[in-house]
C-alpha cells in the first residue's frame, strides 16, 4: 500500500511553483489530490500531470478566486456538498504585489489572499477535517514574518511597500497557525506552518512589467527548484512523528523550537479581525 493511499489532500495554489510540486509529490505517495486554482486551463494542466503519475486517475479540481470571499464560500460549499473526505489541507496559495491593490471585498490584496482566504477556507472546511481520524493542516508561511510590523489598526496599509505587505501577511499566517493549534488542542488535528525557503516559482506573476520580466529569469536560475522546496511541506504532511506536533514551525526539514514570542492579546484580536472579515468562526 502506498504511504498516502486512501487519503484526500487539498492543495491550494496548486497550479504553479511550490503548490504544484507539493500536489505532485503527494500524488506520488498515493494520495487522492484535489488541486485548487482560479484558472481552469492551469488546473487542467496539473490534473493531466497528476493523472500521468497516478496511472491515468485524474484528480478533482476546485476552482476559486481567493481574492473573493463569495468565491471562497462557494468553493467550500461545493467541497462540503461533495461528501469528499479531507485528510490533509495544504494552505499554500499566496502572492506578492509590487503596488497596493484591493480584493473584491475591499481589503488590501496581499493580506486578503495570503491570510484572510486561508482563515476562511480552513474554518469552512474544519468540520470535514474533524471527520478525519488524524487530519493535518499545513499553512505555508515565510521567514519574512520575522521582520514584520503589523499595526492591527492599519489594515488598509495606505503607506504601502512590498516588504510591509508580504511580511505582515506571513506574520498573520504564523499567528493563525499557533492560535488555531491552541484552540483545537485535543481534537486530533495537527496544525503547523512551514517555510519552504526561496522557491523558483511564479509567485509575483501578477505583477506584469519590465521589472518582473527582468527578475523572473533570475528567480528561476538562483532559487531552489519547487520540487526541492516542497520537501518540508510534504514531510509535515506525511511523517508519523509530526502527527503529534501542533503549533509547530518547520523550515529546511526541521522544526524551529520557538518561532516567536507569542502575544495572546495580539493573537486573539487578529483572530477576531479575520473572523469578522470572512464571516467565519470555529
Amino acid at each position: 500500500m502506498s504511504e498516502l493511499e486512501g487519503k484526500v489532500c487539498l492543495v491550494t495554489g496548486a497550479t504553479d511553483g511550490h503548490g504544484r510540486a507539493v500536489a505532485r509529490c503527494l500524488a506520488r505517495l498515493g494520495a487522492d489530490v484535489v488541486v485548487h486554482g482560479r484558472n481552469p486551463e492551469k488546473c487542467d494542466a496539473v490534473q493531466r500531470e497528476i493523472a500521468a503519475i497516478n496511472g491515468g486517475k485524474r484528480p478533482d479540481a476546485l476552482l476559486c478566486d481567493l481574492a473573493s470571499r463569495a468565491s471562497i464560500d462557494a468553493a467550500a460549499s461545493e467541497y462540503l456538498a461533495s461528501a469528499r473526505p479531507l485528510d490533509i489541507l495544504v494552505n499554500n496559495a499566496g502572492l506578492v504585489s509590487l503596488h497596493r491593490q484591493e480584493s473584491a471585498d475591499g481589503f488590501e490584496l496581499v493580506l486578503a489572499v495570503n491570510f484572510f482566504a486561508m482563515f476562511q477556507l480552513t474554518m469552512r472546511l474544519w468540520p470535514r477535517l474533524q471527520a478525519s481520524p488524524a487530519a493535518r493542516v499545513i499553512n505555508v508561511a515565510s521567514d519574512a514574518y520575522r521582520v514584520a510590523k503589523f499595526d492591527l489598526d492599519d489594515l488598509a496599509l495606505e503607506s504601502y511597500s512590498v516588504a510591509k505587505s508580504y511580511s505582515r501577511s506571513k506574520l498573520a499566517v504564523v499567528y493563525f497557525t499557533l492560535e488555531l493549534a491552541r484552540r483545537t488542542a485535543g481534537q486530533g488535528i495537527s496544525v503547523n506552518a512551514v517555510d519552504p525557503g526561496p522557491v523558483a516559482s511564479n509567485i509575483a506573476a501578477n505583477n506584469p512589467g519590465f521589472l518582473y520580466s527582468l527578475a523572473r529569469p533570475m528567480i528561476k536560475y538562483l532559487f531552489p527548484s519547487a520540487e526541492r522546496a516542497a520537501r518540508t511541506a510534504v514531510m509535515v504532511a506525511t511523517e508519523p512523528d509530526v502527527a503529534a506536533v501542533s503549533g509547530g514551525y518547520f523550515r529546511s526539514m526541521k522544526q524551529r523550537k520557538k518561532p516567536l514570542e507569542f502575544d495572546p492579546a495580539f493573537g486573539e484580536r487578529l483572530w477576531q479581525i479575520a473572523s469578522d472579515a470572512t464571516g467565519t468562526q470555529l
